[in-house]
């Protein structure tokens, strides 16, 4: 039976990785953004859309592509930065929870919680288990994903996270944007995000830019190989 699985990129280099993997592409505008259909094998129908960076566009962009093409799952794909020193880059976080690291509603509100919403959104069991049995020689690691509007690229901002979520793996700035809205449709997610540097070390800008130069093709077919599975 053919799924339709809604992805969603922050950036255009995230954007044409995933392209590249479709076959039978379409393309439609759908209001200020643009969808992408294609198919990954068979059954899969990928509906495709850019987002842009940061957690209004993500809300924005997971809506859209929800009322124009009602999928039967969503990802949030691409890169994040590595906050755990157990992280290397190339290793890839599967979001098994999805929190904001940026939001504070008063003190009868955990940290991270907005007003009437879970504390942590949860990714999809199923799609959960479906990205940790991949057999793959990059390293892949459940865990928690802190999301914010913020580009980490410093140990004291780093720390600031750290401490107030202990167990987070990786920081982004759209996958709880997309998590909330996924929690309010009632549609399973999943943020599926490749480490591309980990902020605080030393030439942090130059370990990401290396990401892309040599390691980012690697790491983009273990996205292929894990949408192939749904």
């Amino acid at each position: 039976m053919q799924k339709t699985i809604g992805v969603l990129t922050a950036m255009n280099v995230e954007y044409r990785h995933v392209a590249a993997m479709l076959q039978d592409t379409e393309k439609v505008q759908s209001g200020p953004q643009e969808i992408m259909t294609g198919f990954l094998g068979e059954d899969n129908k990928v509906v495709l859309l850019q987002c842009g960076i940061g957690k209004t566009n993500a809300a924005s962009g997971v809506t859209n592509l929800i009322m124009k093409c009602h999928p039967d799952y969503i990802i949030s794909t691409g890169v994040a930065g590595g906050i755990d020193v157990g992280l290397d880059v190339m290793d890839i976080v599967i979001g098994k929870e999805v929190c904001y690291h940026d939001v504070y509603c008063g003190d009868n509100y955990d940290p991270g919680q907005v007003q009437g919403l879970p504390t942590l959104f949860k990714g999809d069991e199923r799609l959960v288990g479906l990205a940790t049995a991949l057999k793959t020689d990059v390293r892949i690691v459940p865990g928690m994903i802190c999301t914010g509007d913020q580009f980490i690229s410093n140990h004291d901002e780093l720390k600031v996270i750290k401490d107030k979520y202990p167990q987070g793996l990786a920081v982004d700035m759209e996958s709880a944007a997309i998590a909330q809205v996924c929690h309010l449709w009632n549609i399973p997610f999943l943020s599926f995000r490749i480490i591309s540097d980990t902020p605080g070390v030393t030439a942090h800008f130059e370990q990401y830019l290396n990401f892309w130069d040599t390691m980012a093709d690697k790491s983009f077919a273990v996205t292929k190989e894990f949408l192939s599975k749904i």
